[in-house]
């Protein structure tokens, strides 16, 4: 019987997480089946696939009337929901986080969109979200921007979880790998446990090619336009050769004798949006120990459908993708620009979400409250 695609990135030592979340999927036992069956390992959610779940489904009508009828807001009555959800699903993969002592079995929850310029804010948030989904296996997700990256060094310092998330550039990358060794040398200072402190970072993909592809298509450059759909992938493996350097050396080792565990990268927005390209291009490419890909169900699929599991970044892979970085830029184009605009797009495009996200729930809420 041949294995599995997916279980078989877990041998590889990529674990396959599910970006997604239902209470569907919770409650019909679905979710368990993916863990036993599939190899699933963890979970990430966000407002858009929240106001997916609540706007596509009546199994929350219940709670949101009762929650109206209580007097609380729509963003109280989503955290509500949203903090319920994560904590199910976080039982549900707490046996896979106890069999491998807290390395997989993770499920995030996301600060407000709207705090992503706030450090303060992000802080006070992250700790709350913490306290009330209460499980050890949740992580908190806050926006690896400028202002996010003090935020996300205090709340590791303080022994919460951190999925950094919206990461395109490999500069910012770079800080925010910083900020986790900040925060493990702070604990460490202070005689805390830094054993079971656990970190992701998010490094969003496909969209560097969406950005970037029309832009080389219009160029008079033969050169520009033959590196089209090719920079998104060679983005993320220099970024893997900035994890591979961090994690090695004195530094490291003095932290790793103690327990300590790498922050994974975790490859973010994999599903292909051109259909030029196969349906599980993100994901074949960018197969390497200790990483983490992120799959919305079709690519999730997909993957398990007709996926050719084996790692893939190796030292000649990433000596091309500089080669090709390299080459995007002698032809005039500058990545950096390009990963400082998603960022600032992407930012607004979670606020944006988040806000519809609390009008759909608004909504669904009057209609409900006192329909009894």
């Amino acid at each position: 019987m041949t294995v599995n695609p997916l279980v078989r990135l877990g041998e590889l030592g990529q674990s396959p997480w599910f970006d997604y979340i239902t209470r569907e999927l919770l409650q019909t036992g679905e979710l368990a089946r993916l863990i036993a069956q599939d190899g699933l390992r963890g979970m990430t959610t966000n407002p858009t696939i929240f106001e997916k779940a609540v706007a596509g489904s009546d199994r929350y009508d219940a709670d949101i009337r009762a929650l109206a009828d209580s007097g609380l807001t729509p963003a109280e009555i989503f955290e509500t929901l949203a903090v319920a959800d994560v904590r199910q699903a976080c039982d549900l993969f707490l046996p896979l986080y106890n069999t491998c002592e807290g390395r997989d079995g993770f499920v995030s929850i996301e600060v407000s969109p709207e705090l992503a310029r706030h450090t303060e804010g992000t802080v006070r948030e992250a700790r709350r979200l913490w306290e009330a989904v209460d499980r050890p296996n949740v992580m908190i997700k806050i926006p690896g921007t400028a202002e996010g990256l003090a935020a996300i060094t205090r709340c590791l310092v303080r022994g919460i979880n951190v999925n950094i998330t919206l990461l395109f550039g490999v500069e910012r990358y770079r800080e925010v790998l910083e900020a986790f060794l900040t925060a493990l040398e702070q604990r460490r200072a202070r005689r805390e446990p830094i054993n079971r402190l656990a970190s992701v970072a998010s490094f969003f993909v496909s969209r560097v090619d969406t950005k970037l592809d029309p832009m080389l298509e219009k160029s008079a450059d033969a050169a520009a336009r033959g590196l089209r759909g090719t920079i998104a992938i060679a983005n993320a493996l220099v970024a893997y050769e900035a994890f591979q350097q961090t994690f090695r050396g004195p530094r490291w080792d003095a932290l790793a004798r103690e327990g300590a565990r790498v922050q994974r990268p975790l490859w973010a927005s994999t599903s292909t949006k051109d259909p030029a390209y196969p349906d599980v291009y993100y994901v074949e490419a960018l197969i390497a120990p200790d990483t983490v890909n992120t799959l919305p169900p079709e690519t999730f699929a997909a993957y398990r459908d007709h996926g050719r599991p084996e790692v893939r970044i190796t030292d000649q892979t990433i000596a091309d993708a500089k080669g090709r970085v390299d080459a995007l830029a002698r032809s005039g184009f500058q990545l950096e620009d390009v990963t400082r605009a998603l960022e600032n797009e992407g930012v607004q495009k979670f606020s944006a979400s988040f806000t519809t996200l609390l009008a759909g729930v608004g909504q669904k809420a009057m209609a409900l409250s006192g329909a009894h």
